[in-house]
């Protein structure tokens, strides 16, 4: 066959689905009816704008396909969509969010701001399919109002200065309530090399306090001189965090403190019962543990104390926060440009809330190819969420770090890759958004990380 007569044919199929596009698409209009905003509350209007915009469709896990998803010309840019989609964000833990009117984590918030604000969603494909996806103006300024209404509800206790009450960001609080006496008694536990089965490594070897939570490692030495698989992420903060670890197994502060001392490669204490047995050798610590929990050093009630400590290592009054506060001159013209940039490289997408990061789990290398251009980093867990949902669309999706005392909680990433915080930041704009900073931009952006470095409430 002649190479025009191919391509001839070619282009008859092409507008054969074209034709097919716009067919089914014709039909779909009719039979999901007009587009309106139902009465009710700002939640329940968000969420219809949400289903009818099609976000739902290609941002979370089971979505319920239109009909026209089984025809084969059409299924393939379909499921290409969805997997694109959940790469970007899954929303699915947000959707039945909204359906019991919770507010959202404030990642997901800026995430649908920016879809809403960009313009950039939906995909055109998908406006050629779902002739109604489009938002209108009264669609935009619902979910505009919802979004600032979520904030305000986030924000609530953070002192933020009026004039910013709706940035992506907060102030965190300068305390968080606590047990002062489980917390005195987690203190020792969480230096304690007890809960190891050798008697050489505690929490503070990994997570020194004084060091920013972090041991400049890039990965950490656990016991018998053995390397862990992942770089340790820092405990300052931590509770601002949605979940623990890069993968998120861990709920809250309790459960990963029950990590450690069962990893075979990090403390490897050999059971609950024989860390108590070792704890309780201490005369005038079990007493006093005994005190506060009458049942002795269970697992229960070692990582409860230990959570509880953990809860007041916090850096409040950074710099920027006070910024945040109404302190114009809290930071430098530099930092206040890194700021704008910080927002304009799309950055405070994921980075967003109190803790600047730690609510959602993000694709590395959204843009550009992260893991095939490093640096050799040797034997490091690149697995991800993926390792604890077992869903393989969380492959290489990690926890986003939070970004305060960044500047102080080198190497960077889940691997540790570098330790220089510039070309951390170059490396992120590029695989995730993929523009290339200027040099500027670069140095601004630095300056205002820096800002976000806090006075630790707890001393070491």
């Amino acid at each position: 066959m002649r190479l025009s007569a191919i391509m001839k044919k070619v282009a008859r199929k092409a507008l054969l689905l074209v034709a097919a596009i716009i067919i089914v698409a014709a039909a779909y209009s009719v039979i999901s009816g007009t587009s309106n905003i139902p009465e009710g509350s700002l939640s329940v209007k968000a969420q219809a704008v949400l289903n009818e915009s099609g976000c739902v469709l290609c941002h979370t896990k089971n979505p319920q396909l239109p009909f026209y998803a089984k025809i084969p010309l059409l299924n393939a840019p379909i499921v290409s969509d969805i997997s694109r989609g959940l790469k970007c964000f899954d929303m699915t833990a947000d959707v039945e969010n909204i359906k019991a009117n919770k507010p959202l984590n404030a990642t997901s918030l800026s995430k649908i701001e920016y879809a809403f604000d960009s313009g950039t969603m939906p995909p055109m494909l998908f406006k050629v399919v779902h002739w109604k996806s489009q938002p209108t103006s009264a669609e935009r300024a619902v979910i505009k109002a919802w979004i600032a209404q979520q904030r305000k509800i986030r924000n609530a206790h953070s002192a933020v200065a009026e004039k910013f009450v709706n940035e992506p960001v907060w102030p965190i609080p300068q305390a968080v309530k606590t047990d002062p006496r489980k917390v005195e008694l987690g203190k020792i536990l969480y230096h304690s090399t007890a809960l190891s089965g050798d008697g050489t490594v505690s929490c503070a070897t990994c997570h020194p306090i004084d060091k920013a939570g972090v041991d400049g490692l890039r990965t950490s030495k656990g016991i018998r001189g053995q390397y862990g698989a992942i770089n340790a992420p820092t405990v300052i903060n931590a509770v601002f965090n949605a979940r623990q670890f890069w993968n998120g197994r861990a709920a809250n502060l309790e459960e990963q403190a029950g990590g450690p001392p069962m990893n075979p490669v990090e403390m490897d204490g050999g059971s609950w019962d024989a860390i108590a047995k070792r704890l309780e050798k201490d005369a005038k610590l079990s007493a006093a543990f005994k005190a506060v929990y009458p049942k002795g050093f269970t697992q229960e009630n070692i990582t409860d104390a230990i959570a509880e400590y953990e809860k007041t290592l916090i850096t409040p009054d950074s710099p920027f926060d006070r910024y945040l506060r109404g302190d114009e001159n809290a930071i430098s013209p530099q930092a206040k440009a890194g700021y704008e940039a910080f927002k304009a490289y799309n950055c405070h997408v994921c980075h967003a809330g109190q803790n600047f990061g730690g609510q959602t789990f993000e694709y590395m290398g959204l843009r550009a190819d992260y893991f095939n251009k490093r640096k050799d980093v040797g034997n490091i867990d690149d697995s991800g969420l993926v390792s604890f949902t077992k869903d393989e669309r969380d492959t290489h999706k990690f926890k986003t770090p939070t970004l305060r005392n960044v500047e102080l909680t080198a190497p960077y990433f889940h691997d540790g890759s570098t330790s220089d915080l510039s070309e951390a930041v170059k490396i992120m704009a590029e695989v995730q958004t993929g523009k290339v900073p200027s040099d500027t931009d670069v140095k601004n952006l630095v300056e205002f990380l820096k800002s976000l470095t806090g006075k630790l409430t707890q001393a070491k």
